[in-house]
């Protein structure tokens, strides 16, 4: 098994499920006492957001450069990025270490095209619904993306930063969400890509009329393949 290099703290509260799906998954497949060899660089949220807050990109990228240098050189295998937004810098950072990296896009482009839809809504922070590095991926698998209006994507921005990330789920926060899936889905999504890690941690499937891809646990989970050296081709 390899040893595993999580990349965390983007926020706390999804990097918890990170290390305890990762640890599960190991589990069940190695049984007895066997579990994941990782090791995990919790960065400070705080750090991130004012470089965020100044549209400082290169100093985003500083931190989780350093970040990944650490969890290299203590001998991780791979570099896991534990959130959506921070894999707009992926192929940079891919191209400074000699380790591949898990991406979380790829993982779920992957089981997007297994359950072989063509058109699906991706719900996350506004830099991952604006970019292209997430289309991009989805787009190398025939997959179109569509995203929510311009006042809903300020509101799952607001929602991601002011209650997700400190660990509140509202119940009224949870019906808005379910509205703007509603309406994804009469634009002719066939499902919904929850394309933050701490999304999941408020929207459940019971929650949605659509098929719901947690990119938590499809991330989670690549990463424990990649670990035991399963092919996804």
């Amino acid at each position: 098994m390899k040893t595993i290099g999580l990349i965390g703290g983007t926020g706390w509260v999804s990097t918890v499920e990170y290390y305890r799906i990762i640890n599960e998954e190991a589990n069940r497949r190695q049984g007895g006492l066997n579990f994941a060899k990782c090791f995990l660089y919790s960065l400070n949220y705080g750090d991130i957001d004012a470089f965020n807050k100044n549209n400082n990109k290169a100093g985003v990228y500083s931190l989780i450069y350093e970040a990944s240098k650490k969890v290299t050189e203590a001998g991780a295998e791979c570099l896991v990025l534990c959130a959506n937004t921070l894999h707009q810098f992926a192929d940079d950072l891919e191209k400074g270490f000699n380790i591949p990296l898990v991406h979380i896009a790829e993982a779920t482009a992957r089981e997007i095209n297994r359950k072989g839809f063509k058109k699906i809504g991706l719900l996350g922070t506004k830099q991952t619904m604006e970019m292209d590095f997430y289309r991009d991926k989805l787009a190398n698998f025939n997959i179109e993306m569509i995203i929510p209006p311009e006042d809903d994507r300020d509101f799952i921005q607001n929602t991601i930063n002011n209650e997700l990330i400190k660990g509140k789920f509202l119940k009224e926060s949870k019906e808005k969400f379910q509205r703007i899936m509603n309406e994804l889905g009469q634009k002719g999504a066939e499902g919904i890509v929850l394309g933050c890690t701490e999304i999941p941690l408020l929207i459940k499937q019971q929650d949605a009329d659509l098929p719901l891809f947690d990119t938590l646990d499809i991330h989670a989970k690549a990463v424990v393949d990649f670990a035991f050296e399963v092919n996804n081709e």
